[in-house]
Order: C-alpha cells, then sequence, then structure tokens
C-alpha cells in the first residue's frame, strides 16, 4: 500500500470532516468559549467517534444499523434532542467568564455519542467502506485503515475549527458581539439537524 494508493481515502476523509455540520459547530462554540486547550476532550471525542463509526461500518455493523429503520429514526430522534440541547446551552452562554457562561466544555464521552447517534455518519462512513475496500485484504485490515484515516482527519478538521472558534474569542469583546456569535452559532447546529432527516 502506498500513500498514492492511500491519498483518495484521505482527502475524501478530510473533506468529510472539515464541511461545516454539528461537529464542526460545537468545536468552533468550545474554541470560543473555553479556549483550545479545554475543548481538546470534545475534538478527541469526535475524532475518536467517527474513526470508531468508520471502523464499525467497514467492519459490517453500518449495514446492520442501516437495514433496522426503527433504530434509524431512534437515533435520529436522540440525537436531534441532543443537539438542540446544546443549541440552547450554546444559544444561552454569554460572553466567557461572564454570568451567562455554559457550565462546563462538553466532555469526550458526549463527543463519542453524538457522532455514533447520527445515522448520516453511518452512511458517509458505510459509503466510505464500500469505496475504498480495495485497499485492504481483509474487513479487519479495512476497518482498521478506514478507523485511523478518519480519526486523524476528524482531528485535525476539528481542531481547525476550534483554532478559529478561539479566534474569535480574541476579536470579540463586546457582550451583545458575544450573544450574537452565540446566537448563530446555536441557529447553525439546529440547521445541521436538518440533513438528519432527509432520506
Amino acid at each position: 500500500m502506498t500513500i498514492e494508493s492511500l491519498l483518495p481515502l484521505i482527502l475524501f476523509a478530510l473533506v468529510s470532516t472539515i464541511t461545516p455540520g454539528g461537529a464542526t459547530t460545537l468545536a468552533t462554540a468550545s474554541g470560543a468559549n473555553f479556549g483550545f486547550r479545554r475543548s481538546i476532550p470534545v475534538i478527541g471525542g469526535f475524532a475518536f467517534g467517527l474513526g470508531s463509526m468508520a471502523g464499525a461500518a467497514a467492519a459490517g455493523l453500518g449495514g446492520v444499523l442501516m437495514a433496522l429503520p426503527m433504530l434509524q429514526i431512534a437515533m435520529k430522534t436522540l440525537g436531534s434532542l441532543y443537539l438542540i440541547w446544546l443549541a440552547v446551552r450554546i444559544g444561552r452562554s454569554g460572553q466567557p467568564r461572564g454570568a451567562g457562561q455554559m457550565a462546563r466544555p462538553t466532555g469526550f464521552i458526549a463527543g463519542v455519542w453524538m457522532l455514533w447517534h447520527n445515522p448520516k455518519g453511518w452512511a458517509m462512513t458505510m459509503g466510505a467502506a464500500a469505496s475504498f475496500a480495495a485497499l485492504a485484504d481483509s474487513p479487519l485490515t479495512l476497518a482498521m485503515l478506514l478507523g485511523l484515516t478518519f480519526c486523524v482527519m476528524a482531528a485535525l478538521s476539528l481542531a481547525l475549527w476550534c483554532a478559529l472558534g478561539q479566534l474569535f474569542a480574541r476579536l470579540l469583546n463586546a457582550p451583545w458581539q458575544w450573544r450574537v456569535l452565540n446566537l448563530m452559532l446555536a441557529c447553525l447546529l439546529v440547521l445541521s439537524i436538518i440533513p438528519m432527516w432527509r432520506d
């Protein structure tokens, strides 16, 4: 296996993880409100969640989950409610260290859970498993390859979004600016739910 053969997978994982969505919005909000260092657990949770999802999809679990429509509906419902709850927390927060600030950053487990509930994430990782199956000679090897690639690319992409959020924190001085940013991030998070319900 050469880097040339892996490049399409790496690019696919990079594009899939750097485009705006729920995880990127939360990474940006966490960077703005808590800074990069305190956001590392949620970034790690997102990256591990997506990597483990890609590995599980390559190993066959994704097909089982996608074949059960009731499980998909339950995942969508729970995931949507969780994202709305997070959006409310973000939208109600104020300037960091202010009275209305979120109590603490989202943690590792919440990041993993958010990724694993998303049926669109399963569809994307299953598509990657099908598209790049020729890169490996066994499902286990493919699972490790996809899991590692998606984990690393997600960590890099989300770190960039978190750094962007931290940059916002340096540029915004007035409480009204923070209210506007937090409301915009909350709205983007709610809007990120819509593609999950399109079939």
